[in-house]
């Protein structure tokens, strides 16, 4: 039984912080004395961390083989530590010392988010500033792009591409001997002249850039639009909770990030996601109900924009490991507030679920590792991907995979069944306000009981797509984000134009389905003929 006067504060043991000891040794050599510990048993001496952390580098990449020789990347830096480490990484494989040499051509693309984010024109610039100055070191060509740009993107950033056909392990060491000869070939013609005084690296990484268009190079620091500033401000004011901000933040930054990549050329964009990163973002998105596209969100390539594959070599990093590894060896990387800075833990779903496995984390070391192995054996449902998907069933915002056409069984209609219900409507008369289902119109006529076209369709070609009618082409977790939004025409154009156009061609299925054969009949004609 408890004894309430009893004390058992000496029988409890404090848990142990494990430290390097002067006299342990590292791991790999069994010789120097260890400098850092990254985890329980895992001490290892300078050189050998620095080692081990460039051999993960490149042994990922090289395991998955989706990158080839002479491809184009975009690296997508941030400013922070994963992204700036992903930019130094790629530097040193690049190099002549190399010993297992990168064979793609890089470039680097930075989105400036400071409208969204409460900082004010002078921090911008500056922040801008110091990013381009790290950016020209590197001699790559850099796109240094604003939030504000998404009201000026075209309607094709939504549209489907053809997907990249997959290339077999024969065509990967084809491209790799071609790269080699065209290198060797290319070296050949600069070793006359003034040349041979350069610095072989500095003509290895012109070998790379002479690969480039000139409308890659950088063209300086743009201006951000004052009147886009205020319209972006105004779409994030509409936005209610801060789960849905951070959420319609990824995605327009996402739409940014793939149209630069397509405007210059690129058919990979590098992304610094770390393990750690990973770790959260997969039980956040499960929270959220984005558990149909969790093999895109955290594998190693995203191939849902077809075209465009999005690589995460630093998945394999923790954010411990990162740090370390910045501060010993003097990777630059800066601090730029976000919108979950100086927010309290309940502020967000992303802010919990962090602050829930940072913490766990802490008590549990195999936590993030544990969690991110999870996600590596995640795929989609049936084998299909995104990628493989038809326009009309891919999520408008997230272009992934639609996971709400469902059996009328499942929980998910059973949902939207409670919503209906739940729903109270008041109206003068059921028939003044009646509107057909997912065709409403900006002009009712109230004797026809709609916008006056035969068969209860609607005939404006201008009207705007609202809330109601964005959902249909949604799924699961861009509905929620949407249903926060106080107005949906705070959008930029592209979105809402290729909405009205999948649900024009929707409508347009809709009138001439009865004058098609059905499937089954179409494929019985073939056969017989």
């Amino acid at each position: 039984m408890c004894q309430v006067e009893e004390e058992y504060s000496d029988q409890l043991e404090t848990r142990r912080t494990a430290s390097v000891s002067q006299t342990q040794r590292c791991v790999k050599c069994k010789a120097n004395s260890a400098a850092l510990l990254v985890r329980a048993g895992d001490a290892f001496c300078r050189g050998c961390f620095r080692d081990h952390f460039v051999h993960k580098f490149r042994a990922t990449l090289g395991k998955n083989r989706v990158i080839f020789p002479g491809e184009k990347v975009l690296l997508a830096i941030s400013g922070g530590p994963a992204s700036c480490s992903m930019l130094a990484q790629v530097q040193q494989g690049l190099s002549k010392d190399a010993p297992k040499k990168l064979r793609f051509v890089p470039g680097i693309v930075y989105i400036d988010e400071g409208c969204v984010t409460g900082q004010s024109a002078e921090e911008r610039q500056r922040t801008s500033t110091q990013l381009e100055l790290i950016f020209r070191a590197t001699g790559y060509p850099f796109f240094i792009v604003h939030l504000e740009q998404v009201f000026c993107l075209p309607g094709a950033v939504l549209e489907a591409t053809c997907s990249v056909p997959v290339r077999s392990e024969g065509d990967y060491k084809a491209a790799v001997n071609r790269f080699i000869e065209s290198s060797r070939a290319a070296s050949s013609n600069t070793t006359s002249g003034e040349d041979q005084d350069q610095d072989p690296s500095v003509l290895k990484t012109q070998c790379l850039l002479s690969q480039l268009d000139t409308q890659d190079l950088p063209s300086g620091l743009l201006p951000f639009d004052r009147q886009l500033t205020g319209v972006l401000q105004k779409l994030f004011d509409a936005v209610k909770t801060l789960t849905a901000k951070e959420d319609l933040l990824h995605t327009l930054r996402q739409h940014l990030i793939v149209h630069t990549a397509r405007t210059h050329g690129y058919s990979k964009v590098m992304m610094g996601d770390s393990c750690s990163r990973l770790a959260v973002k997969l039980l956040s998105s499960i929270c959220q109900g984005r558990g149909a596209s969790l093999a895109a969100d955290t594998g190693f390539c995203d191939l849902r924009y077809g075209d465009i594959g999005i690589v995460r070599p630093m998945r394999d990093y923790s954010s411990k490991e990162i740090a370390f590894y910045n501060r010993m060896f003097g990777v630059p990387s800066l601090f730029i507030p976000g919108l979950d800075t100086k927010t309290p833990d309940k502020a967000s779903i992303q802010r919990l679920t962090e602050s829930f496995v940072t913490r766990l984390q802490a008590d549990f070391p195999s936590t993030v590792s544990t969690i991110y192995r999870t996600s590596e054996k995640l795929q989609t449902s049936g084998g299909t991907h995104s990628a493989d998907a038809e326009p009309a069933g891919k999520c408008l915002l997230c272009m992934c995979a639609l996971d709400t056409k469902l059996e009328e069984a499942s929980a998910f209609h059973a949902t939207l069944v409670s919503e209906k219900l739940s729903q109270k409507q008041i109206t003068k008369s059921p028939a003044a306000d009646w509107v057909p289902d997912g065709q409403c119109c900006s002009r009712i006529d109230a004797q026809n009981h709609n916008c006056g076209s035969s068969g209860g369709r609607c005939s404006s070609s201008d009207r705007t797509p609202t809330s109601t009618d964005l959902k249909s082409l949604l799924c699961y977790s861009c509905r929620l984000t949407i249903q926060d939004m106080s107005a949906a025409e705070f959008l930029p154009p592209y979105i809402m134009a290729e909405a009205e156009r999948r649900m024009r061609r929707s409508q347009m299925e809709e009138e001439i389905a009865a004058f098609l054969l059905p499937e089954d009949d179409a494929e019985d004609r073939e056969e017989v003929s």
